[in-house]
């Protein structure tokens, strides 16, 4: 049987550095940082004081002020990057492309503004202050389920939830889809808005948000990841129909690898066994030797543990090439958005090949020892990159690897 080869034909982003993709990438390029002081609530004597927020989103852009109302912003989020990745793909879902046409949007962590605030009323005036679109605003399949119904999606949908891994999980998910024929056009991605008083805090008590406010991938000082939010979609389609309707192809889906550590709720093994075989399971179904990869975006949370065993996953996966790969964690940017990070990095992957850029690891001034790799510090790099690779490690232990390739008839 012949495998059907899925194409990228358009992105969409929200994010810390900005409201398109273009203007993210143009951030990343620059070394742009999306901290800053939290506005979205009073920290009070909170320790953490940063968070990368969107600055100047408003969802009646895309949608009505009443489903606005309806939809927690991480839903608002997903619609907004799916908007605008259907517009770069210069395609619009018609009613004979509806069934053929699915969505894959994950979310890490789901509405928790909107548990917050609604637990509060429930406290506060009882049951009937309860919005009655309180579960749909809050559950994780929301940002798929107001994707679909904004653009009139009838064909296979679903929401990953496997913590940091979930934006990969969704790209790779959603290619599957295509290539086994249950769908033409897949809009695949990830959103999220933990930004409020209850994610800070509880990702602060597992003790891995930073309290120096930036996030240092690989350096001796990092402390932890710097919160994040926003929202990033990918349109993908059946190379076939992709061509037949004339699309501008940006890069080519090739690889798509998971595995598990089934060993910590938290801490990465720190062999990187399992993560590196994530990355091999990829590298096979692209059938892309180590030596063809011209960048690695790397998971690089900037918490200890992680940063270490990553290094170690890389130097498995890739053998001698590890050395010479351009690597980068553009978290040190963006912060960590949770489940749309990795569909964030994937674009950044597609960007990466399009214009020959590599964007840097910022904060990188003192590397760990044990973070012995190029990590492109502190600047961009021009680059010819014809392969790339997007890693994904999430809470649980959950290992997402795609592989991005420059796209050739």
């Amino acid at each position: 049987m012949n495998t059907r080869r899925v194409v990228i034909t358009g992105i969409g982003a929200v994010t810390p550095l900005g409201l398109s993709m273009a203007e993210t990438w143009a951030g990343l390029l620059a070394g742009k940082s999306g901290c800053g002081p939290i506005t979205r609530f009073d920290t009070g004597a909170m320790p953490v004081k940063v968070a990368c927020e969107v600055k100047g989103f408003t969802p009646e852009t895309y949608m009505d002020a009443r489903s606005a109302r309806r939809s927690d912003l991480f839903e608002q989020y997903a619609v907004g990057a799916a908007v605008q990745a259907l517009r770069d793909a210069e395609l619009v879902i018609l009613p004979e492309l509806a069934p053929v046409t699915g969505v894959v949007v994950g979310s890490a962590v789901g509405g928790f503004d909107t548990m917050l605030r609604q637990a509060e009323l429930l406290r506060e005036r009882g049951q009937r202050a309860l919005s009655p679109f309180c579960i749909p605003m809050i559950i994780t399949n929301g940002a798929t389920a107001a994707v679909s119904i904004h653009v009139g999606a009838h064909g296979p949908s679903f929401s990953p939830v496997s913590a940091c891994a979930t934006g990969n999980d969704s790209i790779g998910q959603a290619a599957e889809l295509i290539r086994r024929g249950a769908a033409t056009i897949m809009l695949a991605g990830g959103a999220d808005a933990p930004v409020s008083s209850f994610g800070i805090a509880s990702f602060d008590q597992l003790g891995a948000v930073s309290h120096i406010g930036r996030p240092r991938p690989f350096d001796k000082a990092r402390d932890g990841v710097v919160i994040g939010e926003g929202a990033c979609v990918l349109v993908l389609e059946d190379l076939e129909f992709a061509l037949a309707r004339g699309a501008r192809i940006l890069a080519e889906l090739v690889g798509y690898g998971q595995t598990t550590d089934g060993s910590h709720p938290i801490a990465p093994v720190q062999t990187g066994e399992h993560a590196a075989r994530a990355m091999s399971l990829a590298l096979a179904q692209a059938g892309v030797a180590p030596a063809e990869i011209g960048y690695v975006n790397a998971h690089g949370t900037a918490t200890p543990l992680n940063d270490t065993s990553e290094t170690a996953a890389i130097k498995l996966a890739l053998g001698d090439a590890a050395r010479s790969v351009p690597i980068s964690s553009t978290k040190s940017m963006t912060g960590h958005m949770m489940g749309a990070t990795a569909a964030l990095e994937a674009a950044i992957c597609v960007m990466a090949i399009r214009d020959g850029m590599i964007p840097p690891t910022m904060n990188l001034t003192d590397p760990d020892p044990l973070c012995d790799l190029d990590y492109t510090p502190n600047a961009a790099r021009a680059a010819r990159v014809d392969v790339a690779v997007n890693n994904a490690f999430g809470f649980g232990g959950h290992n997402s690897v795609t592989v991005i390739r420059r796209f050739s008839e």
